[in-house]
């Protein structure tokens, strides 16, 4: 990756960030936090790892992102807007009755939407039977599917990694935003991971372990998956909950149902770079 692209990309996760905090604060509630934390994340694989766009998203060959943790739809809609599924003017509608954009995503009302998000640990599951037929099917699309940290203390989500393995799943790429904290707290105090990398490579699988906002840590990460022949990939992406945001940085309150009001209002929108715009 050249300065070129690495600024790039830089510039396209901002935009993301910015595109977050406008919809949380269009929608007076939403999960900040992990939206932020996936950006840099996101603005990779939509503009440098998929083969997907508004030009094959009904080809039976495109790639495959799958948001498991659908509670952060706003950097999924904010990535697919970007691409030009749908104008940037869905924000406003985000969590109401009559918008296309609602508080988990929806594959009917939505374009560029894969899954239909649920409980946690579903689209990991959906994922895995979608890479097992692509496979069966004789086709070569890839699939990545992302997860969140707290979203690993569903059992669902340990037999989905006994799965993968066992079917050698090498066309499908988990991500998990390893940003340290969920609803309530540290993912330590609730339930630790830890040792993470040691029981993900025990399941089968190749682990790669990475510093989730470096674009080059990311460009080697994806690289190296697609060498992996024989077993599917997982990259632990170490994050910062609610990234680019001063005030929700490494704040569990910043996790979900609200946004920002008032002074922390104008502080967000004049860090992601919109002060000037006017909810």
């Amino acid at each position: 990756m050249d300065k070129d692209e690495k600024e790039q990309l830089e510039r396209l996760a901002a935009e993301l960030r910015k595109y977050i905090v406008i919809m949380n604060c269009y929608a007076g509630s939403g999960h900040p936090g992990g939206a932020l934390s996936a950006a840099d994340i996101v603005a990779y694989l939509f503009h440098k790892e998929l083969n997907f766009s508004p030009a094959n998203y009904q080809d039976p060959n495109r790639d495959r992102f799958i948001l498991s943790k659908g509670h952060s739809c706003m950097v999924l809609y904010a990535a697919l807007a970007q691409k030009g599924f749908f104008s940037t003017e869905e924000f406003k509608k985000l969590r109401r009755i009559d918008g296309m954009l609602q508080g988990h995503p929806d594959r009917l009302k939505t374009p560029g939407v894969e899954f239909s998000s649920g409980s946690l640990g579903q689209g990991f599951s959906f994922a895995l039977g979608v890479a097992l037929g692509g496979k069966r099917a004789g086709l070569d699309f890839r699939v990545y599917v992302l997860l969140g940290d707290g979203e690993l203390n569903e059992g669902q989500v340990w037999e989905g990694f006994m799965f993968g393995a066992h079917y050698r799943l090498d066309n499908l790429v988990a991500i998990i935003d390893y940003n340290k904290f969920q609803s309530d707290d540290l993912t330590s105090n609730i339930t630790s991971l830890e040792p993470l990398h040691d029981k993900l490579a025990s399941f089968g699988w190749q682990v790669v372990e990475i510093n989730g906002h470096d674009f080059l840590d990311l460009e080697q990460a994806f690289s190296q998956a697609r060498k992996t022949k024989g077993k599917p990939s997982v990259i632990v992406a170490h994050t910062v909950k609610g990234k680019g945001i001063s005030f929700m940085e490494n704040n569990p309150k910043w996790h979900g149902s609200l946004a920002p009001v008032g002074a922390e209002r104008h502080r967000a929108l004049r860090e992601c770079g919109c002060e000037d715009l006017r909810l």
